[in-house]
């Protein structure tokens, strides 16, 4: 443990909610209740994840991976069954002992796959060690279901108003803000939809401040997704995700009514709106929901596989045009030219993102080490066109090759834990744009805003994160 780091982190705090005051629409306002009761929550959170309640973390870890096993059942059954090599079951029984396998291997082939084996064909062919599209697109289609079985169950939509209720008695933000804000931490865009009567009368505030929650949480529907990508070297990754979410809606109202600040008058300003969606008579039943939220999620997987290949095509096609250039203006670089120039045109969008994070990343207080501090700005950089997938996948090869430390990796998990790319400025804005077409000009106005309040709220979590991070690896599960 280092102090100073637990400082820095601190400080980063402060530090980010001054770079979102000098982005105000309007300077002489400062929203001091919403800033200390948005950090106080945070904070709060912090304590319980942190220190009181490590082992409640820890609990609702092994919950969230027994669910997120469940998920592959289906994967596995299409994909091969129990010895599929594309969806590997961790649970799948021993086979011969030790003298079996080397009688087999001794009078067969060199190696010959053996139910049981810690090395596997996986090993031998590192293409088959983890392949998303087989692994976490279906626990996408599965999360979404099972999300929206327990909405038509009625059991997360108590949680959501207890949510609600704390964040508009202590912040004194409109009703309507506080579900939407509460309702992001289970789904995305639809949390717009719990409040759609309300949103052609918002203020400019509140509009920009539920586009920031969308930007700045991420859904259930994906949780597994990000947590399968960490979990063999962040076993407890799960628990961290739900609380990285948690802690990321307070700071999404603290950053963006420091953007733009209220200065008119919420019609749901001190009291939470009905649901209007509770009428159990209009709802499809139960089996029909899960069906139709795993539908739902088939279209996700599709449109996040959509996204991935053009986006990170777009991405390759940049960087060879840079290096293009480069080789024109600069000559073919020398074999072993270590200089900066060569490193830089080798991957030249990501470094360029690396040095644009690289001040906001030293403020989470990740790290005093330049090399490592570089290496957490390029995983947060990359994620603004990348989405959240190719960074946590980084991350998790980095920890398992040691080259990134228990608090990086911590820090870093929690600030990937948000949908603050340009991938989902579509989905966000066009979305709330289709529930109020009268106001569509003024919510595109407010998109890059939004995502630009979403992307500090992310940093300001994983400050969060540092500030009560004591080198203590069992809060990683380990």
């Amino acid at each position: 443990m280092n102090p100073i780091l637990n400082l820095l982190s601190l400080l980063g705090i402060v530090g980010l909610c001054f770079i979102a005051w000098l982005g105000s629409e309007d300077r002489r306002i400062i929203p001091w209740k919403v800033i200390f009761w948005g950090i106080g929550l945070q904070m709060v959170v912090g304590l319980i994840v942190f220190g009181l309640g490590s082992n409640l973390v820890e609990g609702l870890s092994d919950l969230l991976n027994v669910v997120l096993d469940a998920s592959e059942a289906g994967a596995q059954f299409l994909f091969g069954g129990p010895a599929s090599m594309l969806v590997a079951d961790p649970n799948f029984a021993a086979g011969p002992g030790l003298a079996g396998r080397w009688i087999a291997r001794t009078v067969g082939n060199p190696y010959v796959a053996v139910a049981g084996d810690r090395l596997g064909t996986d090993n031998l062919n590192p293409g088959f060690a983890y392949v998303l599209a087989f692994r976490a697109l279906p626990q996408v289609i599965f999360f979404s279901g099972l999300v929206s079985l327990l909405y038509r169950l009625n059991i997360i939509q108590p949680v959501v108003k207890w949510f609600a209720v704390i964040f508009q008695k202590t912040m004194r933000i409109s009703g309507a803000e506080a579900v939407a804000g509460a309702a992001n931490i289970f789904v995305g865009i639809e949390s717009a939809i719990a409040i759609k009567p309300f949103l052609l009368d918002m203020t400019r505030s509140e509009l920009c401040a539920i586009l920031t929650s969308c930007f700045g949480s991420i859904a259930s529907s994906v949780l597994a997704l990000y947590a399968g990508l960490l979990r063999p070297t962040f076993p407890s990754i799960a628990g961290h995700l739900v609380s990285a979410s948690i802690m990321t809606i307070p700071a999404c109202f603290v950053i963006s009514k420091l953007l733009i600040p209220e200065t008119g008058e919420p019609k749901t300003l001190g009291h939470i709106p009905d649901d209007k969606t509770s009428d159990s008579s209009k709802r499809p039943n139960p089996m029909d929901s899960l069906i139709g939220g795993a539908l739902d999620g088939v279209k996700m997987a599709v449109g996040i596989a959509a996204a991935i290949i053009a986006i990170l095509g777009m991405v390759a096609l940049i960087n060879a045009v840079f290096s293009g250039i480069s080789s024109l203006v600069l000559g073919a670089s020398p074999a072993g030219d270590t200089s900066l120039v060569t490193q830089f045109f080798a991957n030249p969008l990501a470094n360029l993102l690396g040095m644009l994070f690289l001040p906001l990343t030293f403020l989470t207080g990740v790290s005093l080490d330049w090399q490592e501090l570089w290496t957490c700005s390029l995983l947060i950089g990359r994620r603004l066109f990348e989405t959240n997938i190719p960074p946590y996948q980084a991350l998790g090869v980095f920890a398992q090759t040691g080259e990134i430390s228990t608090r990086a990796l911590l820090i870093v998990s929690y600030v990937l834990c948000g949908f603050t790319h340009f991938a989902s400025y579509g989905i966000f804005v066009g979305g709330l744009s289709g529930l109020i077409p009268e106001r569509r000009n003024e919510v595109a106005s407010l998109g890059f805003k939004a995502l630009w309040a979403g992307t500090l709220a992310t940093l300001m979590t994983g400050c969060m994160a540092g500030l009560f991070d004591i080198g203590n690896a069992a809060v990683l599960g380990r």
